[in-house]
């Protein structure tokens, strides 16, 4: 489906991350949103009320609507590829929040599907589209630190459980720390070095259940299904290795850690779950110089926009399937790595797209 003016725009899933979706969708220009579906259709309505929308009821009321171009697909991990190929079916582009699928089979099959159809599938994290991420990697692709060779990330807590109020699906299949937080990190890592090659890492599980700490069911035990700690070492087809850390089981918490060391000096980026923040590069133990980032930080729903306008435009968009799937593809692969006790390649690649322009802004009408 191709136009011109506004995109038009429907959520599916009114759950706790919609309100950080909708604030933002509703003061892009180039996004035009039309309606909320969700099983919960009372939530739905309540969505849309409080955000102006002027339609809510189900996904099925949604997908029928001919004037959505765009489906924000906010649904938990385990219905993401069913909703997006829905999406697909009824001739909609998809905005999926991450991860891409649980598995390369229905991942695979999505893009096939979207790519008949002449259709786009993006995937979150859009964080890498703020300023913070954005003007690391142009500050790195102009040869800040030299060639970047290695890379550190560390993300570790005690677990979500003791603040989310529903916390069992980051505990489910396709949750844990790898799932739920190693797309923020590994996407980064991408931009930065190129696709993945191959990784190797190792696992473990601290407790085979878990408490709900705070909301209405608080004191509720509920089972952990997956793993919540890994350590990865990943090798990137340039050539360059990367070590991270993603654990859901450790009493001090760290987190944002990115540190790409280069020939020439050693950048530290900013949070990768965050859209803005600085970057700080070190040429020794005694020197470093702060760089601001440059562009805007408007948070979740940024790479809807970005989505609109590559449609419109014909180009590729920068948070693509295509990347969604290839770091989808790398978690598997860390997942299988650590059953198995030994490497595994991974098989997709990606293109990476260019840097956004310093002055590229969502709040700007360019449609």
């Amino acid at each position: 489906m191709t136009g011109t003016g506004p995109v038009g725009v429907g959520i599916i899933g009114a759950g706790v991350i919609s309100d950080q979706y909708l604030s933002n969708i509703v003061t892009f220009p180039d996004l035009k949103p039309l309606f909320v579906a969700d099983i919960d259709l009372g939530r739905a309505a309540a969505q849309a009320a409080k955000y102006g929308i002027p339609g809510s009821g189900s996904v099925e009321e949604l997908l029928a609507h001919p004037e959505i171009e765009i489906v924000v697909n906010l649904t938990i991990p385990a219905a993401h590829t069913e909703v997006a190929t829905r999406a697909v079916a009824a001739g909609k582009s998809v905005w999926t929040e991450k991860p891409f699928s649980l598995d390369r089979p229905s991942g695979l099959a999505l893009l096939d599907a979207a790519k008949a159809a002449g259709l786009r599938v993006a995937c979150a994290p859009d964080t890498i589209l703020g300023a913070g991420l954005q003007s690391a990697r142009r500050l790195i692709e102009s040869g800040e630190i030299g060639a970047p060779l290695t890379g550190l990330t560390l993300f570790q807590s005690a677990g979500p459980e003791s603040w989310h109020p529903s916390p069992e699906f980051l505990f489910a299949v396709g949750g844990g720390p790898l799932f739920d937080i190693g797309p923020y990190y590994l996407t980064t890592l991408v931009q930065i070095f190129g696709p993945v090659a191959k990784v190797t890492a190792t696992s473990s599980t601290a407790r085979p259940t878990r408490v709900i700490g705070s909301g209405p069911r608080a004191g509720t035990v509920f089972p952990v299904e997956v793993p919540t700690h890994f350590s990865v070492l990943i090798q990137f087809e340039g050539g360059q290795s990367a070590v991270s850390v993603f654990s859901f089981q450790s009493g001090l918490t760290r987190g944002g850690v990115v540190e790409i060391a280069g020939v020439d000096g050693t950048a530290v980026l900013p949070d990768p779950n965050v859209f803005d923040g600085d970057t700080v590069v070190w040429r020794d133990r005694d020197s470093s110089e702060t760089f601001a980032p440059e562009g805007a930080s408007l948070g979740r729903g940024t790479g809807v926009v970005e989505l609109a306008q590559a449609i419109r435009a014909g180009r590729p968009e920068r948070a693509s399937g295509e990347l969604g799937y290839h770091v989808l593809d790398t978690m598997v692969s860390i997942a299988e790595s650590a059953e198995r006790d030994e490497p595994v390649a991974v098989a997709s690649t990606v293109v990476l797209p260019p840097a956004l322009p310093a002055d590229w802004d969502p709040r700007v009408a360019t449609l």
